[in-house]
């Protein structure tokens, strides 16, 4: 008889106790028996959020193996691959090994279907048996492992019609195009800062269909070479390459050019601190801020508003939306330029 589980996943919660799991210094990741509303993954590959994956980079000086000390620290302590310094965790993809009791003929899965989680590696419980590779260009780390997903997680089946690592890739930001899809109208005109990276291609691409022949986008990349992709593709009306971490210069782009009228929508993907205020002052007043980074800093974007009087509303990126799978694996679909780059690049 197997133990009856909280659906927020709050019985795997070993310290503090009463708490959700994403807050939780430890949880439990003993997979030897698992709880009746508890589905058990055999993970293959952990997406790493960029946010995060960029710190451990950092942090390990950029060798492998220091890498995979930094992980298998964090995974031991905590029970689940939150990082310390970011807070955040990222995806993971796997197959389903085991489903509760309680879960059985109640979700679209059985035993053996491949999935990506389209939940936190901050509140999943995981276990890392072993690291076989680290891919540092694309965020990815392929380890022998188990998983727990909670009843309440939610999940992608990975489509038969594309590569697994391919869906992976671009299912880890599902939610950035899938808000884009939500946030822009006909005639806006839209700033994605982070344009040439993954989630940056994403959004371009969701936000020049929605904001039509009527209304722009412009990308803003950091390096020559991610600036040099984009233009390729032809998303954008405008692509220019500039340090978003100095918000007068870029904003002064922008002025120019929109003629001084500024963006409808901004959608900040960048894995970088302090790109908060190039968001702000780029936006016109009554204009939308989205914040999909996790490295966005609640703090300086609230009284950086205040201090130049800026009267936008700003969004906390939310990695879920309602389709979000469902509108990012079909961008993928519609657009073979956006596929043979995420394939050369991701998969």
């Amino acid at each position: 008889m197997q133990k009856k589980g909280n659906k927020y996943g709050t019985h795997r919660v070993l310290d503090p106790v009463g708490v959700l799991p994403q807050p939780a210094n430890k949880l439990d990741n003993n997979m030897d028996e698992i709880y009746d509303n508890e589905i058990l993954i055999d993970v293959q590959t952990l997406n790493i959020d960029s946010a995060s994956f960029t710190q451990i980079h950092e942090q390990a000086g950029g060798d492998p193996e220091k890498i995979k000390e930094i992980m298998l620290a964090i995974v031991e302590k905590q029970g689940k691959h939150r990082n310390p310094v970011t807070g955040s965790g990222g995806m993971l993809m796997g197959t389903v090994e085991k489903i509760g009791d309680a879960l059985k003929g109640k979700i679209d899965l059985k035993e053996g279907d491949r999935i990506a989680t389209l939940v936190s590696l901050s509140l999943t419980p995981l276990r890392i048996d072993n690291i076989k590779e680290i891919r540092a260009d694309v965020d990815q780390v392929d380890i022998d492992g188990k998983a727990i997903l909670f009843e309440s997680g939610i999940y992608a089946k990975l489509p038969d019609d594309l590569p697994e690592k391919l869906a992976l890739s671009a299912l880890d930001v599902a939610g950035a195009p899938a808000q884009v899809a939500k946030l822009v109208k006909p005639g806006d005109t839209v700033l994605i800062i982070g344009a040439g990276g993954k989630s940056g291609m994403l959004c371009c691409y969701e936000a020049k269909k929605r904001a039509g022949v009527t209304g722009k986008v412009i990308g803003l990349c950091h390096s020559q070479r991610s600036t040099d992709r984009l233009k390729k593709l032809n998303f954008c009306d405008y692509v220019f390459s500039a340090d978003a971490t100095k918000p007068v210069p870029v904003m002064e782009e922008i002025e120019r050019i929109t003629d001084g009228k500024m963006c409808d929508v901004t959608i900040n993907n960048v894995n970088i601190t302090d790109t908060e205020m190039t968001s702000i002052l780029c936006t016109k007043n009554d204009g939308l801020v989205y914040f999909f980074s996790m490295a966005t800093s609640f703090t300086k974007a609230a009284l950086g508003a205040e201090g130049v009087g800026s009267d936008v509303t700003m969004i906390v990126g939310n990695g879920y939306t309602k389709g979000h799978a469902e509108i990012t694996l079909q961008e993928l679909r519609e657009s073979k330029e956006l596929r043979d780059i995420f394939t050369e690049l991701y998969a």
